[in-house]
């Protein structure tokens, strides 16, 4: 396999999305090493075959440094934040993105690294209804409303990817990637997406039981064992030099269906759920065809939506003392 005996370079290893690679890597590939990046959260996963280095992702000086001696990287480093975040401070998500995937790529070129694998988002893709295949996007429509300038900003990058593979014959991999949940995500109210939200509410027995949007809202979801295994069968993959794949679950989950898991495994019976449809919401329905994936990586999820909110759930209530995320 291509990453036997690799130095892997993972950017934001200390969030949900360099967390479950990391340990992803580290039980499935045992002659691989990660060189880890953090810069806002202390790491807190210790192992014999990851350094961690500290420095802002911002700075290409910082950057040429800490990617200095990889063979490969992933680029899972994204600020991010759930539908409240989306609404009062679009920009959060825009300009920091932007300036640190730009300085990662450039980074990796002046530094020899050949393989990357760009984690993006479904964020991009223009409003449409059903599942959307990696083709079917229109960049002559913005993207929704409610992802505007994020949208825009993933759009750029995968420019950018494929300015650095076709100038310069980087082997690039792009996943346009549905809603992460799993342990070790956010589940600050402030910036959680709204699964952790609702599984905290759930945990800390709220009553009455409020949910932001409608019942009927329907998202692609994915557990974080699963986006894992296939960005890491990506970086896999030498074969494939520059694709996009779109990474999610290709099914249809309502918000109503995740209320319902996390009072079940929370063992929580509210007086009422109550839906408020004044509160910040993003769009109704976005969902992903993960056909080529399954084709091209031999890769499909393996977790469905029950078992991932419950393993999700008991971690939260396990964890939720001591993690301050």
């Amino acid at each position: 396999m291509y990453l036997d005996n690799k130095l892997v370079f993972l950017a934001g290893a200390t969030g949900l999305a360099g967390t479950s690679i990391m340990k992803y890597i580290l039980y499935n590939y045992p002659s691989t090493k990660i060189k880890a990046s953090f810069f806002h959260t202390k790491p807190f996963i210790k192992h014999k075959r990851v350094e961690y280095v500290y420095g802002d992702l911002k700075s290409q000086k910082d950057c040429r440094e800490m990617v200095k001696g990889c063979d490969c990287a992933i680029m899972a480093a994204a600020s991010t934040g759930g539908s409240n975040q989306s609404n009062l401070q679009p920009l959060a998500q825009v300009n920091e993105n932007i300036v640190m995937n730009a300085q990662m790529l450039e980074s990796f070129y002046f530094e020899h690294i050949k393989r990357v694998v760009y984690i993006g988002s479904a964020t991009l893709y223009q409003e449409f209804q059903g599942h959307i295949k990696e083709d079917e996007l229109d960049l002559n429509k913005d993207p929704h409303l409610a992802y505007l300038g994020v949208g825009w900003v993933v759009r750029f990058i995968e420019k950018l990817c494929k300015f650095w593979h076709e100038k310069y014959e980087m082997e690039i991999l792009i996943s346009r990637t549905s809603n992460i949940y799993g342990p070790c995500a956010k589940f600050n109210p402030a910036v959680s997406n709204f699964i952790p939200a609702i599984i905290r509410n759930a945990v800390d027995k709220v009553d009455p039981f409020e949910v932001w949007g409608t019942p009927d809202v329907i998202r692609d979801v994915i557990y974080s064992e699963d986006f894992a295994r296939a960005i890491v069968t990506m970086l896999d993959n030498e074969k494939i030099k520059f694709d996009i794949f779109n990474i999610g679950s290709g099914t249809r989950t309502t918000v109503d269906e995740v209320v319902k898991l996390a009072l079940k495994y929370a063992e929580h019976r509210p007086s009422i759920v109550k839906y408020n449809s004044s509160k910040p919401t993003t769009i109704k329905f976005r969902g992903l065809e993960i056909s080529k994936a399954k084709k091209v990586l031999d890769w499909q999820p393996r977790y469905a939506i029950d078992e991932g909110i419950k393993k999700t759930t008991q971690w939260w209530i396990k964890n939720k003392d001591e993690w301050k995320k």
